[in-house]
């Protein structure tokens, strides 16, 4: 993602802020490839501004170490983006979702292309099967130990990182439409335990 033209600064509050006009494209969504360009107006950069505090929040975008955190915490979280993002596109209305000239694409249709191709791949294959080795934990084995007891943990660890790539992207793409830097990069990575 790179950002094309600088509009001019805003007042908000007693801050500037410098919004890019347009903003290049490019996610690669495993089934869909979107490259093009974005020229977000306000209430698409207020959306893509509220999106964007969602995903750098969650495990979507923050690595999950080997042993941290449980599989089915890190799915439901990915699961409550369609909530957060439906709320959202309900919220900013048909503005956020406006044709654009010249093909242009708009936030609504990044963030519905997100859920869709992005995340949704990922649920409907490992939900039903991370649920079904859950109904099978004995009585008295923690949740966590039967998790880690999985063989297919570490499969499910992968696809979580290969989609937490696609978010990351569409994290930063949304950071660019606001103006603001990567909030992720501002905070230096934690050193994997011993």
């Amino acid at each position: 993602m790179r950002i094309v033209e600088i509009a001019p600064a805003r007042a908000r509050g007693s801050d500037m802020v410098r919004a890019p006009k347009s903003v290049d494209v490019k996610l690669n969504l495993r089934v869909l490839e979107i490259s093009g360009t974005w020229e977000p107006n306000d209430a698409e950069r207020r959306a893509a501004w509220e999106l964007y505090v969602e995903l750098v929040t969650r495990v979507s975008v923050v690595p999950l170490r080997e042993n941290d955190g449980l599989l089915r915490e890190a799915l439901s979280s990915l699961y409550s983006l369609f909530v957060t993002t439906r709320e959202v596109l309900r919220t900013y209305g048909p503005e956020v979702a406006e044709p654009k000239r010249n093909g242009q694409y708009n936030f609504g249709y990044l963030a519905v292309a997100m859920l869709n191709y992005g995340l949704r791949p990922l649920l409907a294959d490992w939900h039903p099967t991370l649920e079904d080795w859950e109904a099978r934990r004995p009585t008295d084995r923690s949740r966590r130990d039967h998790e880690q007891a999985w063989d297919r943990a570490g499969e499910l660890r992968t696809a979580l990182r290969d989609t937490r790539g696609i978010l990351t992207a569409y994290a930063d793409l949304l950071a660019g439409a606001c103006g603001v830097p990567n909030l992720l990069a501002a905070v230096p990575a934690a050193e994997p335990a011993p």
